[in-house]
């Protein structure tokens, strides 16, 4: 749980360790937030299409060399990125990070789910989402004060080199990794549902839309926070950046305790409905306070009460998912985190352009809104025949 915790923190980290500096590269570059924000939305297209195909081979070839692979590739381009001449090598760059954050989800689940017993796995998949929390959590802090102290391009060199060093240190602990070989036997003696029946189950399509709201509401907030507050409240991007760090590390507390909460109760969307609702209000208000103080203890209120929904989030999609299909399950329900990550940076990125802050608060609140629909919906489906 540890090792994948661990690998995920990375992709995490590298997700925001761009976005964070945009504002500096904006004016290094002489380019506009929509055209930033392209950069993150090229990057999680990538992603999202190359995730289902990284869980086929998850599921037919194993999990752990993809996922060293995936790491290596998503560190080395972001080191890369330091060193781009210009804009249209920052685009190439991007897509190839993408390519390599696909790996993650299908390749982390079904080490998981081959690992881990049936009573721990609402805590193994917290401390695999806490992984990723604290990976976004350490970013803004990590790569804007390293970039304080030598600009954007040597951090970015600088923690693609570090990145690298940890897929070295994680290589070495291979053998503790199970990555599903004996589900792989067990499926020449039970057969699983066609990819056609698989894709197409509601539940999972319904799994599908809730992931890519998802997407929309965080990505909304991690990757402009500092600037939503810097052109609403005139906050220093400082501030803003501590902002988003109080968000994410109270995200990562409400994850804790959802991890024990998801292994004591099936009523999994009842408790994502809860939290999601207060994360959308306790969103939507911090565009009418105007003092740092307060915004603050906003945004740590709602990042406990999306945090705390994580947990019953994979519950739920596992409860979905026929036996032997983990990596093609998840790697196409989790595409939908891609996919939505790629409609909110251009998105948003327009928004601020057009001086409208306040209304990517929105945008963020009416997310987690419909993301809640999705989860009743799900609740409501009768997902039996692909009953673990």
């Amino acid at each position: 749980m540890a090792l994948i915790g661990g690998a995920h923190s990375i992709s995490h980290f590298f997700q925001l360790a761009v976005p964070v500096l945009f504002p500096l590269i904006k004016d290094d570059l002489n380019v506009g937030y929509a055209e930033l924000g392209l950069l993150s939305t090229l990057f999680y297209i990538s992603s999202a299409l190359c995730q289902s195909g990284s869980g086929f081979v998850v599921d037919y070839l194993g999990a752990r060399r993809l996922l060293f692979a995936g790491i290596g590739l998503l560190c080395g381009s972001v080191l890369l990125c330091g060193l781009a001449p210009s804009y249209p090598v920052l685009v190439i760059l991007m897509v190839a990070a993408g390519v390599g954050n696909s790996v993650f989800h299908p390749a982390d689940y079904a080490i998981l789910n081959a690992s881990i017993g049936e009573g721990w796995l609402g805590r193994a998949y917290g401390i695999h989402t806490l992984g990723g929390n604290l990976g976004w959590a350490l970013a803004p802090m990590t790569v804007f004060g390293l970039a304080g102290l030598a600009g954007w391009r040597m951090a970015l060199v600088v923690v693609g080199g570090i990145g690298l060093i940890a897929l070295v240190a994680l290589a070495s602990q291979s053998a503790l990794l199970s990555d599903g070989s004996e589900e792989r036997h067990r499926r020449q003696a039970d057969a699983t549902p066609d990819v056609r029946s698989l894709f197409l189950s509601p539940a999972i399509l319904l799994c599908f839309v809730y992931f890519t709201l998802l997407a929309i509401g965080t990505i909304g907030l991690q990757n402009f926070l500092p600037a939503v507050l810097l052109i609403l409240h005139n906050f220093p991007l400082s501030v803003g950046s501590s902002a988003l760090t109080a968000f994410l590390l109270s995200s990562s507390a409400g994850t804790i305790a959802g991890a024990v909460v998801a292994d004591r109760t099936r009523r999994h969307n009842a408790i994502i409905a809860g939290g999601l609702g207060l994360a959308a209000a306790f969103v939507a208000l911090v565009g009418y306070l105007e003092v740092a103080g307060p915004v603050v203890m906003l945004l740590v209120c709602a990042g406990f009460g999306l945090g705390i929904t994580l947990p019953s989030r994979d519950m739920l999609v596992r409860q979905v998912t026929p036996r032997g299909a983990s990596g093609r399950v998840f790697g196409f329900v989790y595409s939908g985190l891609d996919a939505g990550s790629a409609l909110a940076p251009v998105t948003v990125g327009v928004l601020l352009d057009h001086s409208a802050p306040r209304m990517v608060l929105w945008l963020v609140a009416l997310a987690f809104v419909l993301a809640i629909i999705t989860t009743i919906l799900v609740g409501r489906l009768d997902g039996s025949r692909f009953s673990r």
